[in-house]
């Protein structure tokens, strides 16, 4: 799991007041129990949560027989969009229906 996603559900209202104290032995656990169990959980939430995201536009016709270059700059930019979209998905722990 990312880093991103143990600050999340470190800093969610739901936990407050909660022992966040790591092992020592196990780093990635928690000396509380109940911390274990909530940390548990909130990764199987994650686990079945998957983001469809829109599918990538049809390329437009070669230059020469599109309207202007303002469609193949258009196209471009939705797919660089629709990427960072993926990366900071995937960054939070979740994941992308392909």
């Amino acid at each position: 799991m990312t880093d991103k996603m143990r600050d999340d559900f470190e800093s969610s209202p739901q936990f407050r007041g909660m022992d966040f104290t790591r092992s020592s032995t196990h780093p990635d656990h928690y000396e509380s129990p109940y911390a274990n169990g909530a940390w548990d959980g909130w990764k199987a939430s994650r686990e079945y949560l998957v983001i469809e995201l829109p599918p990538v536009p049809p390329m437009p016709e070669e230059l020469e027989d599109a309207f202007d270059e303002s469609l193949m700059d258009g196209y471009n930019a939705a797919v660089r969009m629709r990427s960072a979209c993926e990366k900071s998905i995937k960054a939070a722990g979740l994941k992308v229906k392909s």
